[in-house]
C-alpha cells in the first residue's frame, strides 16, 4: 500500500483465534451482515443471547448460547459462498428496504441456500462490482481501510475535465470529512474528457462522487469496473457469477 495512506489509517491487532467469538463476528458469520453493521445492530437492541438483550461491543459467545437477530435463532454457516455481481442501476446495496426499492438480494435470491449479504455497498444509482458472502472475516477484511482494497471507476462526468482538476485529485484534496488522497486518475480515451478512470483504496461514503461535485462536476454515471483482483469479465450487467477456489484464495491472502 502506498506510504501516503499511512497518516490515514489505524492498524487492528489480530484477534486470538482460541477465544470465543465476539457476538458481532458470530451474527456476520450467521450471513446476516458485516461485523461493522452487526456492531450497530447489537447497539439497537436487534440481538439477544439466551434471550437477553446484549448491548455490550465485546461480549463473546460461548458454547451453548442461543443468538437471536430479530428475534430468529441464527448460527455461523459453515458453508462459505462467494458471488461477484455486474450490479445494474436503480438497485439498492441492502438486504432489505423500507421503501419498497429493488435490492441486489432480490437479483441473487436464487443462487445460494445460505444466507449472503454485501460487501460494502454501491450508491443505488452505481453500477458494477459487488462482492456478495457469508464469510464475515473476509468481509470484514476486505472493508477495513487499513487493508486498502484496490478499487477503480470510470466515471463519465457532465463536461470535460480539465486536467488542472485531474492534477489537484491526483496530488490530493481535502473535503469535508478530511484528506483524500486517490492512487490514479486519468482520462479513460484521449479524445474524450467526460469520462475518468479513477483509482482508489479508500471506501468513505460516496466519495467518487464527491470528489468530482468538489470542483462543480455532475457525475452521469459511476461504474465500479475492478475490486481487489477481481473484474467484470463475462457478468453481464444485472448478473453475477460465484468466485472459483483461486480467486478465494487470492482475496484471503492479498496484500
Amino acid at each position: 500500500m502506498s506510504d501516503k495512506y499511512k497518516n490515514y489509517i489505524s492498524k487492528r491487532q489480530p484477534e486470538d483465534p482460541n477465544k470465543p467469538p465476539r457476538l458481532n463476528k458470530y451474527v456476520a458469520n450467521a450471513g446476516i451482515c458485516s461485523r461493522r453493521k452487526a456492531d450497530e445492530h447489537i447497539k439497537n437492541g436487534l440481538v439477544k443471547v439466551n434471550d437477553e438483550v446484549i448491548r455490550e461491543m465485546g461480549y463473546r459467545v460461548q458454547s451453548g448460547d442461543v443468538v437471536k437477530y430479530k428475534d430468529e435463532v441464527i448460527k455461523p454457516e459453515t458453508n462459505k459462498v462467494y458471488i461477484l455481481m455486474n450490479k445494474p442501476k436503480n438497485v439498492v446495496t441492502t438486504v432489505s428496504d423500507e421503501r419498497a426499492r429493488k435490492t441486489v438480494m432480490e437479483i441473487v435470491k436464487n443462487a445460494c441456500p445460505e444466507r449472503i449479504y454485501p460487501v460494502g455497498r454501491l450508491d443505488r444509482n452505481t453500477t458494477g462490482l459487488l462482492l456478495l458472502t457469508n464469510d464475515g472475516s473476509l468481509a470484514d477484511k476486505l472493508m477495513h481501510p487499513s487493508n486498502g482494497v484496490r478499487k477503480i471507476y470510470h466515471v463519465t462526468l457532465n463536461r470535460p475535465v480539465t486536467k488542472r482538476h485531474l492534477t489537484e485529485i491526483e496530488k490530493g484534496i481535502t473535503l469535508e470529512d478530511g484528506p483524500v488522497m486517490v492512487d490514479k486518475i486519468n482520462y479513460l480515451e484521449p479524445d474524450d474528457k467526460t469520462i475518468i478512470s479513477i483509482e482508489i483504496h479508500i471506501g468513505r461514503n460516496r466519495i467518487v462522487r464527491r470528489i468530482f461535485e468538489h470542483f462543480k462536476y455532475t457525475v452521469k454515471k459511476l461504474d465500479r469496473v475492478y475490486y481487489g483482483g477481481l473484474t467484470k469479465k463475462n457478468i453481464t450487467r444485472g448478473y453475477y457469477r460465484h468466485l472459483t477456489e483461486k480467486e478465494v484464495i487470492m482475496l484471503k491472502h492479498f496484500s
